[in-house]
């Protein structure tokens, strides 16, 4: 590669990011370069499939057309993973900081969190199985099942100030764009050298599961959100492997149940009732939870399709067997399964877990009224990971990557 190329690649700030472009958009990037359409394909295959980080990396481009790239600001722009902290659990968190200096936090963890239990999904079924063999004591072929789910944010900050959330802590300062959610996995697969899709020497693809439950409300950056996920299709992760999470976004809900193909949803219910609700989820006065599962309804499911509410467990607040009663109520002719989220603890919160045995006779009281009920397991508290937990921090076990 020729010194001005190096130069340009260390000297221009990249203005112009190619990820996150769709691909007739690359297309005719090189197009106005003089070039062929083709190679908008071969560009798109470069950075969404080989995942390169720097333009001298594509080597299916001619190095006039890479020059040409430079020279215009193109860059390809992934996220940078500028701080890490590892969990005793494995869990890894990252400060990701955007070309214009933002962060926000996404989570790597390996086997998931249990999450996608009883959803019926490919993720569910990898889950199942694995307990199976585990419980077999096959741990050689329980190897084969081992995945991964990574936790993805949309927005900087969030705007919905849940009260029992460290994120809403934060406000909101801006949407992330389409590149910039994607951008977040490609950089944690990068750093985790994960293959995606079979082939002659990839026989077995990763099974990589994805949440967007990170920092901020993707139905609030509705667009960029669903062309990220088109994104990340094309980079061979299926809609069958992505959950979104909502806090109860109608106008989200509405279109997403337009969506020909999608994610799977998980809504933030988190109560049995409008009043505690409301007091935790100030959401709730803007839109109650008869105006939000009216608008759930509206959603076409597929035979192997399920809702998953999430229902973050506050001591005292709403965990009582009464609660279960009435949650029971409130869901039963909808075909969903609860995600039990027992709460993790951050500075200055006035909330605590509820004890063990407590949760687990909130469970068992909602599996015998015939709904399916899981209890979450809990990823990198130590490192404040867990869910509810990222707060955009340079504290809490994070270390610098690279110096």
């Amino acid at each position: 590669m020729s010194n001005y190329i190096n130069y340009l690649n260390k000297n221009i700030q990249v203005a112009r990011p190619l990820f996150g472009l769709p691909l007739d958009e690359l297309a005719g990037v090189v197009k106005g370069l003089g070039q062929p359409g083709y190679r908008g394909g071969q560009l798109a295959e470069a950075i969404y499939r080989q995942r390169v980080t720097d333009l001298s990396e594509i080597t299916t481009l001619s190095e006039g057309l890479r020059e040409a790239l430079a020279a215009e600001g193109y860059g390809v722009g992934l996220p940078e993973i500028v701080q890490a902290a590892v969990s005793v659990d494995g869990t890894e968190r990252y400060l990701m900081r955007m070309a214009d200096g933002e962060t926000v936090e996404t989570v790597w963890m390996p086997d998931g969190d249990g999450g996608e239990r009883g959803d019926g999904s490919a993720a569910a079924e990898d889950e199942e199985t694995e307990d199976a063999l585990a419980a077999r004591g096959d741990a050689e072929a329980a190897l084969k099942y081992r995945r991964a789910t990574i936790c993805v944010s949309s927005q900087v900050g969030c705007a919905v100030n849940c009260q029992f959330c460290l994120t809403a802590k934060l406000g909101i300062r801006r949407n992330l764009t389409a590149g910039e959610i994607a951008g977040q996995v490609a950089a944690v697969l990068n750093r985790h050298k994960v293959e995606l899709g079979s082939s002659r020497g990839n026989p077995t693809p990763a099974r990589i599961n994805l949440v967007f439950m990170g920092m901020g409300e993707p139905f609030l950056n509705y667009e960029n959100f669903m062309a990220a996920v088109r994104l990340l299709v094309y980079m061979r992760i299926p809609e069958a492997r992505m959950t979104v999470s909502t806090s109860g976004i109608l106008p989200g809900i509405l279109a997403f149940a337009k969506e020909t193909s999608r994610p799977k949803l998980a809504v933030s219910l988190n109560a049995p009732n409008d009043a505690v609700r409301e007091a935790i989820m100030p959401i709730t006065r803007k839109w109650n939870i008869a105006a939000l599962l009216e608008a759930l309804g509206t959603i076409p499911l597929s035979r192997r399709e399920w809702i998953t509410f999430e229902y973050v467990m506050l001591g005292g607040i709403n965990d009582s067997l009464a609660d279960a009663d009435e949650l029971i109520a409130l869901v039963r002719g909808i075909k969903c399964k609860i995600n039990l989220i027992v709460w993790n603890a951050g500075p200055n919160m006035p909330y605590h877990e509820p004890p063990r045995d407590g949760v687990l006779a909130f469970q068992n009281r909602v599996i015998d009224a015939g709904i399916p009920a899981y209890i979450r397991r809990p990823r990198g508290r130590d490192i404040y990971a867990a869910c509810g937990q990222l707060k955009r921090t340079v504290e809490d076990g994070l270390v610098a990557i690279g110096g």
